[in-house]
């Protein structure tokens, strides 16, 4: 069988980011993915800076910025009262980051784009609708079945989502909990910016019912907003589906009447993981295989892809000798604090703030933020944890000693 250095379960952003930088290094890679095609349906879509940066690396960033939607700001309001309670502003960043800013793209453009990179490389191959059924390892190689064939690489990584059929495999426990109640998408054409004066991207704190809200391209570049509810934790799927519920929901949002119309439904759980073990031997985790967090502040698909990159260059100078396989140990002492204490505390934090229910701790929470926005220092200092850049930073001060 022939042998590659790398194998990647999963083609979704992670994992085709994982395979591209590994690629880009010279290795041979063979990238597996279980569906015939990239998943489209509405998921994540904001880029924080430190992931830009990575992007501009693997030569993508042109076309990224280019079918996404640049965002310098966002804002926190009270829904109740439509009141901006405050702004952030990735100018602050300035100096920090080639990138002061986010973009909101939608994660399968991510995909697509580095799977056709890596379909022109000769040291790269690329299966889709291979589904993975065995995992073998010795202190030499890997072994993969999947489609009825076994695959050999040196090491593997496990990059296919949130239910990794790797994981279960390597026997890894997926540490934390599920949230009691689940998170609606509504995509509508309906322009909340024209209609509130709010930023594309808007946390709107309720006590009853918090939405937030977000602008992307659409894959035809002309716009779309998607409105992010809870939903009550005895509503069944038929009701948060039901077309009463979300036309309700709309207009609780202050959309008028005749604008309610939709383009897309997504209903989903929530969770709150990370696995007890980043690596099992020559198979390391990487992204939603190996944490799951609710997706408020958009930190958990760019943790991943920070892992993606962080994996590819430990991998990397393992192969080539330039340090030894006690070195992989650094991937998840590294990888796996630095994913609880900056997105699992964080996303829980942001969470939190929108669906506060005390009078006097919401006031609190908004004085807060106020506070913080108004002060240049921290203000700077919100932003560099909450974009990511803190977490990056430390990651890169780590790697070097």
């Amino acid at each position: 069988m022939q042998r590659r250095n790398i194998l990647v379960v999963g083609a979704g952003p992670v994992g085709s980011v994982a395979a591209l930088a590994a690629a880009r290094l010279g290795h041979s890679v063979t990238l597996l993915e279980a569906q015939e095609r990239v998943d489209d349906a509405p998921r994540a879509s904001t880029t924080q800076p430190p992931t830009l940066e990575i992007l501009a690396e693997l030569g993508l960033i042109d076309e990224y910025i280019g079918v996404g939607l640049v965002a310098r700001t966002f804002e926190f309001w009270d829904r109740p009262t439509l009141e901006r309670i405050a702004e952030f502003d990735f100018e602050r960043l300035r100096g920090e980051t080639d990138f002061p800013f986010v973009v909101q793209t939608e994660q399968h453009k991510l995909a697509n784009m580095a799977l056709a990179r890596l379909r022109g490389m000769a040291n790269a191959e690329v299966f889709l609708g291979m589904s993975v059924t065995g995992l073998e390892q010795d202190e030499k190689q890997v072994t993969v079945t999947a489609g009825g064939r076994r695959f050999v690489a040196d090491y593997a990584i496990g990059a296919d989502g949130g239910r990794s059929t790797v994981r279960k495999l390597l026997g890894i426990e997926f540490e934390g909990y599920t949230w009691p109640e689940r998170f609606l998408v509504v995509t509508t054409k309906f322009d909340f910016a024209a209609a509130l004066g709010c930023c594309n991207r808007t946390y709107m704190a309720d006590p009853s019912e918090w939405t937030n809200l977000f602008k992307v391209a659409g894959d035809d570049l002309t716009g779309r907003w998607r409105a992010v509810f809870n939903t009550r934790a005895d509503e069944s799927d038929e009701e948060a589906l039901s077309d009463a519920a979300v036309r309700a929901r709309l207009a609780r949002i202050y959309v008028p009447e005749k604008e309610r119309d939709y383009l897309h439904l997504n209903l989903y759980n929530v969770h709150q993981r990370v696995a007890k073990r980043f690596r099992k031997g020559r198979v390391f985790l990487c992204g939603d295989a190996a944490h799951v967090n609710n997706p408020i502040g958009g930190l958990g698909l760019n943790s991943g892809i920070h892992e993606a990159w962080d994996l590819a260059d430990l991998l990397d100078r393992v192969i080539r000798k330039q340090t030894d396989e006690k070195s992989l140990d650094a991937y998840e002492a590294r990888r796996r604090p630095l994913n609880i204490e900056y997105v699992q505390e964080q996303t829980v934090a942001n969470k939190r703030r929108l669906e506060e229910r005390d009078p006097a701790q919401r006031a609190r929470r908004f004085d807060e933020l106020r506070a913080t926005a108004a002060d240049p220092a921290r203000h700077k200092a919100f932003l560099m944890k909450a974009s990511l850049l803190e977490s990056a930073r430390r990651a890169a001060r780590q790697q070097r000693l």
